[in-house]
């Protein structure tokens, strides 16, 4: 279902409490810079700047950018992650933290272990199919398979991982880059 972003982040506001996973896991994420995909309106990447961390946020709407514009230690990057074009054009890395919150991009989750950094984290917390039942889109494909996010992507391991109910169904996960 297409949705107009700019106009959705022009109707709310930016300060919103950050993902579970940020808020539970977020004080494990070694010293260095943190990727934040499909970042919005930054209540994510605010919570690691306040703990030091500079951010990557990247974001395909003018808008969400527009409001972040100008905040320390915040590089903003303008890019649709749809576009099948957009892999090969995500910052390089490496990162201490990859955070994917509410977006489900499957390819995607796929070619970034290579950007994450030895011990690095790569968050990822969204809804699970049986809230895609819930809200009557069971066929729509942004909705986490019932234990899909059990299964690492290539290179990583698996560190923790969630599925229920949490204010609507859920799942997290927290995947580590082991050290050489």
């Amino acid at each position: 279902m297409p949705r107009d972003w700019d106009a959705f982040y022009r109707q709310n506001p930016a300060e919103r409490a950050p993902a579970f996973v940020v808020r539970a896991y977020g004080p494990l994420v070694p010293r260095g810079p943190v990727l934040d995909l499909a970042g919005g309106l930054g209540r994510n990447a605010r919570y690691f700047l306040q703990r030091g961390h500079p951010v990557t946020l990247v974001e395909r709407s003018l808008e969400a950018l527009r409001k972040l514009k100008g905040i320390r230690g915040l590089t903003l990057v303008e890019l649709d992650l749809e576009d099948p074009n957009a892999l090969m054009h995500l910052p390089k890395g490496p990162f201490a933290a990859i955070l994917i919150s509410y977006y489900v991009n499957r390819p995607l989750l796929k070619v970034l272990p290579p950007l994450l950094a030895p011990g690095g984290l790569l968050l990822v917390e969204g809804f699970s199919r049986r809230e895609a039942v819930r809200r009557n889109r069971p066929e729509s494909p942004f909705y986490w398979e019932p234990y899909e996010l059990l299964t690492p992507p290539p290179g990583l391991v698996l560190r923790a991982f969630g599925e229920g109910w949490m204010e609507g169904y859920r799942v997290f996960a927290v995947y580590q880059n082991p050290r050489p």
